[in-house]
């Protein structure tokens, strides 16, 4: 049992990747996540997982595609939440900022499947420990 507990001002100021998460804590079979995000991420679905934000600082934007292929922007600030529902193809992009997310330990950042190539910005992993 960890007795310490985790200042996310703190954690977020020991890296400075986007787009690459580190666990900052565990919950039954779920993950708590810290990223920095800039930039675009990739399209990408998570068949199995609805996956949660929260939006800890600036603005974070999450392209949402439908099966018609029409896409829909969300918008989210500082404070906002937002849960991308199991299998729906979605885009993350921002112009800076940081955020929250619960996922399924071992869930991988660019999903089941994702189009094209994965931009260098963006970390494909399950998540990384904090230092």
């Amino acid at each position: 049992m960890n007795t310490k507990a985790v200042n996310l001002t703190e954690a977020l100021a020991s890296f400075d990747d986007v787009y690459s998460p580190r666990i900052v804590a565990r919950m039954n079979d779920y993950d708590v996540r810290i990223a920095h995000t800039l930039g675009e991420h990739v399209w990408h679905v998570h068949e199995d997982t609805d996956e949660f934000f929260l939006v800890l600082d600036g603005r974070f934007d999450i392209a949402i595609r439908d099966a018609a292929g029409d896409e829909t922007t969300v918008v989210l600030h500082k404070g906002d939440t937002f849960v991308v529902p199991r299998g729906t193809e979605h885009k993350p992009s921002s112009p800076g900022g940081s955020i929250l997310m619960f996922e399924p330990s071992g869930t991988l950042t660019t999903g089941d499947r994702h189009d094209g190539e994965v931009p260098a910005n963006v970390d494909s992993t399950t998540g990384h420990e904090l230092s």
